[in-house]
């Protein structure tokens, strides 16, 4: 038992003792993301076109809040992750027009409650052709080739007549853009990533910049603000939205 402590004891100092390292090969992180909704949607059913709600101005829609996780994978000039994001807009409110929801018809006046959940997954492949990870001050720049799944689902509900409707929808957008990251020896830097395409019928802007700070090796924390900007017309459901806001989170690189 007391070997153990010892090993156990001389293992921490080690780690801890070890310099920050700009070239880990994998890193996870896990962040807590606020997004402010705004645009319309619409959903067409029965061969009838939907009606354009907004989502603020109409239903009120709340922000989204919950959690992120990302892992990537560093492979000299290349990075490669994957991350998942969940988001959950809901909101009610009094119909000042008739809407028409996956062919249903919602008369005016009418307290709906509606809701708008978004699987979103992002795959990604960075080459930082400028790879400049050796020196105090760190530099990497280059482009990115990113995947962005959106699994999205509607729905809308009127309890006083008894009237619910949802649809869903999945659409894959790539996006094209650029990755840089400017660091002091790891222990802070900067990450900024930008990509946007628009792809049958569907488009997606996607905007990202953190602040990283590592006050011990490898385990760190950070915050930044995303912004992001949807257009989807898919199996039915047409949703133009955009969403920002901020979020901090831990990471850690081995």
């Amino acid at each position: 038992m007391l070997l153990k402590n010892w090993l156990f004891a001389i293992a921490a100092v080690l780690f801890f003792s070890l310099p920050a390292f700009g070239d880990e090969m994998v890193s996870l992180k896990g962040s807590y993301v606020v997004l402010n909704p705004d645009g319309v949607f619409a959903v067409e059913g029965n061969g009838i076109s939907g009606t354009e709600v907004d989502l603020d101005d109409d239903l009120g829609f709340d922000k989204s809040k919950g959690w992120q996780g990302e892992i990537a994978l560093n492979l000299g000039s290349f990075r490669l992750s994957g991350s998942y994001l969940p988001l959950r807009f809901s909101g009610d409110g009094i119909l000042t027009e008739t809407v028409i929801f996956n062919g249903q018809v919602f008369n005016v006046g009418l307290e709906v409650e509606s809701e708008i959940d978004l699987d979103f997954y992002d795959v990604a492949i960075a080459w930082h052709v400028i790879n400049l990870d050796d020196l105090p001050v760190r530099f990497q720049l280059g482009p990115e080739l990113s995947v962005k799944i959106v699994n999205a689902e509607v729905s809308m509900e009127a309890d006083s007549v008894d009237l619910k409707e949802d649809e869903s929808a999945l659409a894959a957008v790539p996006t094209i853009g650029l990755r840089s990251r400017i660091a002091i020896s790891d222990y802070i830097g900067v990450v900024g990533r930008v990509g946007y395409l628009e792809y049958d019928d569907n488009s997606l802007l996607d905007v990202d910049a953190q602040i990283e700070f590592s006050p011990v090796p490898y385990v760190g924390i950070y915050a930044g603000y995303r912004y992001v900007d949807m257009d989807v017309d898919e199996s039915g459901v047409f949703i133009d939205a955009q969403m920002d806001g901020f979020f901090g989170g831990v990471m850690i690189r081995f």
